[in-house]
């Protein structure tokens, strides 16, 4: 196994925990904001071929909540899906090379 393994995943933890803090009450530009950057970051992970399907039924459960005017639950979902693309990118940029340290027995 190569050394960096559960490196993405410990990120993932990390930005999870960050996205799932609880912020004070959202309103719709805040859902905007967070949604816009959410969608921006799964377009890239999908560019790098290496979008996570958690990204997207976060994504979608974002868009369900601001649809139902549930602000707070939606920017949250935002930030999360977000922290997932961001992941995902993460992972797909440092295993690109990471395969060539594996050790061939």
């Amino acid at each position: 196994m190569s050394k960096t393994t559960g490196k993405p995943f410990q990120l993932a933890l990390v930005l999870l925990s960050i996205a799932a803090t609880p912020a004070f009450a959202a309103t719709e530009a805040d859902y905007k904001a967070a949604y816009a950057a959410a969608e921006a970051a799964s377009k890239e992970a999908v560019a790098l071929r290496h979008q996570w399907t958690t990204t997207v039924s976060t994504l979608s459960a974002a868009k369900k909540a601001a649809d139902s005017g549930d602000f707070d639950r939606a920017t949250a979902a935002a930030k999360e899906a977000e922290a997932l693309a961001k992941a995902s990118i993460y992972q797909a940029t440092s295993e690109k090379e990471a395969w060539k340290a594996m050790e061939i027995r």
